[in-house]
């Protein structure tokens, strides 16, 4: 299984930005496809980027798409998630994760993906 760990996490006030980490390590064969998720209390996990590590193909929620970027780096073993423009309703834990199935598109459903790190809180004051 791909160990995954987050860093970058903050607060921050409205109109700010942050870049997360994820450092993906102890696989054999590299994942497939990478993403970022976040989650608050009261609500579900929800996909926010998605990255093909083949080629690097993005794919986003539209509430996110104008403002973060996802990329990676392959000789760091690393993807990144670049947030400008936080807003305090982007306040919540982040996850990178990794999955492995045969698929055309990142995907954003979390049911899809198999190794999960332990989140970096992002914190947006208004």
């Amino acid at each position: 299984q791909v160990r995954l760990v987050e860093s970058g996490g903050g607060s921050v006030q409205a109109g700010g930005f942050l870049t997360l980490s994820c450092a993906a390590s102890g696989y054999m064969y590299r994942p497939a496809y990478m993403g970022w998720f976040r989650q608050d209390p009261w609500k579900e996990r929800e996909g926010g980027a998605a990255i093909y590590t083949r080629d690097g193909t993005p794919n986003y929620v539209d509430s996110v798409k104008d403002r973060f970027t996802i990329s990676q780096d392959k000789a760091k073993h690393t993807v990144y998630l670049q947030m400008n423009n936080l807003q305090p309703e982007d306040t919540a834990m982040y996850y990178c994760a990794a999955g492995t199935d045969d698929t055309y598109y990142p995907p954003l459903r979390s049911a899809q993906y198999n190794s999960w790190g332990q989140g970096t809180q992002v914190t947006v004051s208004s």
